[in-house]
């Protein structure tokens, strides 16, 4: 059911420190910050050949990464996106099985402007699953 690996997110606590590592050090192509106040955090994407890697740093006080990032003052891999073709289908897969979907079940539009959804990380072998609509 799942499709390509769409990004891995990682949390900072410093977007432009982490932006110049990747973009300075690495000599990758860098997006410019994208707020996404509905999520809390705002984005930069890391463009690769073959994915993206997604950098998050909160977004006001009530950031859900914040928390994250208390536990990890440094940051780290905070989630990893995959594709679906069908959100809600892949949503009722997923439960059907099993799975637990964060909030109450309904695709938000995230920072590629596509619906997704969270699944629980205890379900995925500890790590926060977000399903992308491509």
């Amino acid at each position: 059911m799942i499709g390509r690996l769409n990004h891995v997110a990682i949390a900072v606590p410093n977007l432009e420190a982490a932006t110049a590592v990747y973009r300075d050090t690495l000599g990758a192509k860098v997006s410019a910050p994208l707020p996404q106040p509905e999520h809390g955090v705002t984005v930069v994407f890391v463009e690769l050949p073959n994915t993206k890697v997604e950098l998050l740093e909160p977004l006001g006080e009530t950031s859900t990464i914040a928390g994250f990032l208390e536990k990890n003052a440094s940051g780290g891999i905070h989630h990893v996106c995959y594709e679906v073709e069908d959100i809600l289908a892949a949503r009722d897969q997923m439960k059907a099985a099993g799975a637990r979907v964060l909030g109450d079940g309904t695709p938000r539009i995230g920072a590629h402007g596509k619906p997704v959804l969270f699944l629980h990380p205890k379900d995925f072998c500890g790590t926060l699953v977000e399903l992308e609509q491509v």
